[in-house]
C-alpha cells in the first residue's frame, strides 16, 4: 500500500487561527480504521498542513519537518486501529504521535537550524504582543528555549490556535494545569524577550 502523497513544500503555513478548526473527520477515521486507504487520503489532505506546521515550529528545519511529517502519518496509518475513541479522539493522538516522534528526532539529532524568513507562521497571542518590538526571529529563539511542555503548550495554543481543552486532550493534562503551563510559559517567554531587547539596547 502506498499513502497518498501530497507535495509538504506546496503548503502554507500562513492560516489564522480561526481558520484552522479542522472538518468533522470522524466517518472518515471509522473508515480508515476499517482499512479504507482512500478514506486515509482525505485525513491526510486535511490534517497535513496543521502537523507539519506543529513539528515545523519545534525542529526549526524544513527538510526535516517534511520527513518528521511523513512518518507521523505513516504510523497514524499502520495504528490507526489501536486509537481509542476513533473519532472522537483521533486528531489529539495524531498530535501526539507528532510530538513523540518530534522529541526522539530532536534527541537524536540535538541540533537547531534556523527556518527561512517566508517559513514563519503568521501567529496570533503573543506574537502580535510582541510584534513590534521584537523581530520574528528573536519570538522564534525564545521559544525554542522555553522547556518543552511550556514551548508545546505555546504552539499549540497561539500558533495551531486550539482551546484549552484541546490542548488538554493532547497533552493529557486538566484545563486548569495547560493554563497554569500557558501563563509559566508566557511569563518565561516575556522575560526571554526583555533580556534579548537589553542586549540589543547595549549593541548600538
Amino acid at each position: 500500500m502506498v499513502i497518498k502523497v501530497i507535495d509538504i513544500n506546496e503548503v502554507r503555513v500562513t492560516a489564522t487561527p480561526a481558520a484552522r478548526k479542522l472538518p468533522d473527520i470522524s466517518g472518515l477515521v471509522e473508515k480508515a480504521a476499517a482499512g479504507d486507504l482512500a478514506a486515509f487520503g482525505e485525513i491526510y489532505e486535511v490534517c497535513l498542513n496543521p502537523i507539519y506546521r506543529y513539528v515545523l515550529y519545534h525542529v526549526r528545519d524544513m527538510m526535516t519537518a517534511e520527513d518528521v511529517t511523513e512518518d507521523v502519518f505513516i504510523k497514524a496509518w499502520k495504528a490507526i486501529e489501536s486509537c481509542k475513541g476513533r473519532g472522537q479522539t483521533f486528531v489529539p493522538w495524531l498530535y501526539r504521535i507528532a510530538h513523540n516522534h518530534t522529541v526522539n528526532v530532536l534527541k537524536k539529532t540535538q541540533k537547531s537550524v534556523s527556518l527561512e524568513t517566508e517559513t514563519l507562521v503568521e501567529a496570533d497571542g503573543p506574537e502580535k504582543q510582541v510584534a513590534a518590538r521584537f523581530s520574528r526571529e528573536a519570538l522564534l529563539d525564545a521559544t525554542g528555549r522555553l522547556p518543552s511542555n511550556q514551548k508545546q503548550v505555546i504552539i499549540l495554543k497561539f500558533i495551531e490556535g486550539l482551546d484549552n481543552r484541546e490542548i488538554g486532550e493532547i497533552m493529557n493534562k486538566k484545563e486548569g494545569a495547560v493554563r497554569v503551563l500557558q501563563m509559566r510559559a508566557l511569563s518565561r517567554l516575556r522575560q526571554q524577550l526583555s533580556r534579548t531587547e537589553s542586549e540589543y539596547a547595549g549593541w548600538v
